[in-house]
């Protein structure tokens, strides 16, 4: 039977998706039907982003997975209508380079100090230069494949890279630390903290007043990850206090970001459009045909989501 996918997106999406979409499930071989409007009774697979308007998949008789065009699957994992399997998207051509680029590119940015130089008009020939990239620990908080993509390059470039993760990981050449005592120690030594971790119960606020004040004084912080993941006013109050130096923030709980949102005027907060690690939809075309051809044929599907955990 050819399999019938539904895409379930925002409408602007399919102008952007049609094409790639067409041309990676071309490619597989697989004779199907791929659309918007098509019966439910005979949809086989969900292409599924947020805000597309559908939350009960209930109509769905025939459906077999539904395929998560993001990295985060916090506004489907819970849907109690959905009890077939939830993939997420990991891209490693588009969406994790992506991640590296943005990682690496404002790790070196504070390392380097580059802020006080950029724009500098003032006649003040302050010749003090930074210390080397070994001498400037980065902790990452996540794991997955996009904070292992980053501690790879950031080890790479020199700097010192101690990974925390909930549960247990070993990854060669990384320090790896996990755990509530793993936490602390992980975040104490952090001069540059990155947060890479997915939003769930157990992660949202983790970065209380608590934790940023277990970093070292005038740590930065860079959050391409969630928005929840950081409790905004404790970040405020560490900003202002220089507990926290300086903070790069792409994600939010509200976004976009309200224009009256204190990070917007905050002279140590550099505001980013969630622009971190885009999906792109050639590259991620490829890999939901490639879960569909990989499905139809009786093989395991990559990148499940664990519906317990979260991701």
């Amino acid at each position: 039977m050819s399999p019938t996918i539904l895409f379930a997106a925002p409408a602007d999406r399919w102008a952007q998706y049609e094409t790639p979409l067409t041309e990676a499930l071309d490619a597989t071989g697989l004779d199907y039907r791929l659309g918007l409007d098509l019966p439910p009774e005979e949809v086989d697979y969900i292409i599924y982003a947020p805000k597309s308007g559908l939350t009960d998949f209930t109509p769905f008789p025939r459906l077999k997975a539904v395929l998560n065009l993001w990295a985060g699957v916090e506004g489907v994992v819970s849907n109690p209508t959905l009890r077939v399997p939830l993939t997420r998207m990991v891209d490693s051509e588009g969406l994790t380079q992506g991640m590296v680029e943005y990682v690496t590119g404002h790790v070196l940015r504070h390392h380097l100090g580059m802020d006080k130089y950029i724009g500098n008009t003032t006649p003040a020939w302050d010749q003090v230069a930074p210390p080397l990239a070994q001498e400037r620990p980065v902790t990452i908080l996540g794991l997955g494949a996009l904070g292992h993509a980053c501690a790879r390059q950031l080890t790479s470039l020199g700097f010192p890279v101690t990974g925390w993760s909930r549960t247990p990981r070993s990854l060669d050449g990384l320090r790896c630390l996990h755990g509530a005592e793993g936490l602390t120690e992980a975040l104490s030594g952090a001069q540059i903290l990155v947060l890479l971790l997915p939003h769930t119960a157990e992660t949202e606020n983790l970065l209380d007043a608590s934790a940023l004040d277990l970093l070292p004084k005038g740590a930065v912080l860079i959050n391409p990850g969630r928005g929840a993941l950081v409790e905004d006013t404790a970040l405020l109050a560490a900003l202002d206090s220089g507990q926290v130096a300086q903070a790069t923030l792409d994600v939010f709980r509200i976004e976009p970001l309200p224009a009256d949102h204190p990070y917007w005027q905050h002279p140590r907060v550099t505001v980013t459009p969630h622009i971190a690690a885009e999906t792109r939809p050639a590259s991620a075309a490829r890999v939901i045909a490639d879960n569909i051809r990989r499905n139809e044929a009786g093989e395991p599907l990559c990148h499940v989501v664990d519906r317990d955990a979260g991701y």
